[in-house]
Order: structure tokens, then sequence, then C-alpha cells
């Protein structure tokens, strides 16, 4: 059922949780598609960003990347917000940087959750689930997108979490660029999981999300509602180191290539396990 009226959204980033944690090269516009996928409106969007000033005085290169990446993020609608990188030296004389943007994050998304009906928070970091705790008795609901080392607790805590590697064009696959294709069409590469397998006939189906769009519960691909699709799958077609024994399983994450199967329903051949790392 359609809904009378958007929904005001906020979006929360932690940039150094997610870039070192699988997400390098994330697309900060798709994310935002994401987080506004029915028709919703974005109030807040915060992405915390670590800037070494002392790096930046002496490596011209890391200055002007970093800076085009901060004017990328405004040009998608996102306010930047820098916490400077503070040197320490260990007992050893080892010198290490920390910038820790956690207690900026938390306590803005509480503020500014008094205007809002929804939150994404882009982090794995289990450091928030006293701040998802909150934010869901104050009335908002709470969403997580992230791709590895994700705390577990975060991810039972929040009302949904999406790994980061399923949503559409978020993390850009070479080969679909190579192809000239997007993701889902035939002849593309997508990310999915396997949800069924028979082992008596050795095969079973995969489950990729093929466009951003409402609906997200709705898995059953047989309803026309459905945002999914399903891929058959042989055991032919799996990577060799896959252990065809634990599967289904929901918390592997493979990338595949999308062929035309039988009376032109999808098969997925070139199957490899992408998370976690064998």
């Amino acid at each position: 059922m359609a809904r009378d009226s958007a929904q005001k959204v906020g979006i929360y980033v932690d940039v150094s949780n997610i870039t070192r944690n699988g997400g390098h090269g994330m697309r900060y516009d798709i994310l935002r598609d994401f987080a506004c996928r029915e028709g919703d409106e974005p109030i807040r969007l915060n992405a915390y960003v670590a800037y070494d000033e002392e790096r930046a005085r002496t490596d011209i290169d890391y200055k002007e990347r970093t800076l085009n990446f901060y004017s990328t993020l405004r040009d998608y609608g996102y306010k930047v917000i820098e916490k400077p990188v503070t040197w320490y030296e260990d007992e050893t004389g080892l010198k290490y940087g920390k910038a820790n943007a956690d207690l900026d994050m938390a306590v803005d998304t509480l503020l500014q959750s008094e205007n809002l009906d929804r939150v994404l928070l882009a982090t794995g970091d289990g450091d928030f689930v006293q701040v998802v705790k909150a934010l869901q008795n104050k009335g908002c609901r709470v969403e997580a997108v992230a791709f590895q080392n994700v705390s577990s607790l975060l991810k039972r805590e929040v009302d949904l979490f999406f790994s980061g590697y399923l949503i559409p064009q978020l993390l850009p696959i070479k080969e679909n660029e190579e192809r000239g294709v997007r993701w889902g069409e035939i002849k593309s590469r997508v990310r999915g999981i396997c949800y069924s397998y028979n082992h008596t006939k050795n095969y079973g189906f995969m489950r990729f999300l093929k466009h951003i769009g409402p609906g997200l519960w709705i898995t059953d691909t047989r309803r026309p509602e459905s945002p999914y699709e399903t891929a058959f799958a042989h055991e032919s077609n799996f990577d060799t180191a896959i252990d065809m024994d634990k599967l289904p399983n929901r918390e592997y994450i493979f990338e595949f290539d999308i062929v035309e199967g039988e009376e032109g329903r999808f098969q997925a051949v070139n199957i490899v396990r992408i998370f976690p790392r064998t």
C-alpha cells in the first residue's frame, strides 16, 4: 500500500569505517538513492571524514585527492564534517594517527532525529548499538549499510541491515563497465546470495536485488512488485574453492554473471564467493 506522504530521511556516514572495511570506491549518490528508495526526502546527509593536516602540508597529491573527494560529496548533497587526524606516539616510539568521528556522529544523529522518520547509518561499528536503541525509542526506523567487519549486535539491533555488496551499483563492478552493461541485465555481473540448494540434484538458486526501489521485504520473485530476481545455479558453475556442503547460506555473498537460461530465465555462471573471503 502506498504511503500518503514522503518520509524524512537522515543519512550518516562514517567514511573512514566504510572505506577501510570493504567500501573503498563506494558511490555516495547510490547510497542516497538507496536511503530514499521509496520516494522519501533526504533532510540530513552527513559524511564524517578524517583529514590529516600534517600529511597535507607535504603530500600535495593527498591534499588534492582528498579535497576533490569532499567536493564530490557536497555535489551529492552531503555535509562534510572534517575530523582532524591527531598523531600520538606509543611506548616504543611508533607514531599513529587517530580521528574518531563516532561521538560527533552519535550526537548529531540523536539531536537531528527530532525531525526525521528514518535514519540510515553507514557503518559497521558496534559502538552505535546504544544509539540505535535510543533512535528507535524516539520513534525512528533505523537502517544500516556496511560491507565487512560488521558488528553482529548492530545487525540484530537495527530495523534493517543491508550489505553494501548487494546494493546495485553501490560498489561498481569493473566487468560491467568493460562490457557496457548495467547490473541485472543479461551478460552483467551481479552480487547475491544462494538462498536455496538441492544437494541431491546438485543445483540451487541465487537471489539478487535487480534495482533499487521499494519493497525490499518482497523476496518472493514470483510477485511482480518484487525488486529481486532469481537465477538458476548448477554446481558446475560454482568456483571449486566453494564448500557446497555449506549451501544454502545467507551470510555468504557471491558474485556471478547473468546469462539467459532455459525458457528465458536467468542463470548464474562463473560464481565466486566474495564475502567472507576464503
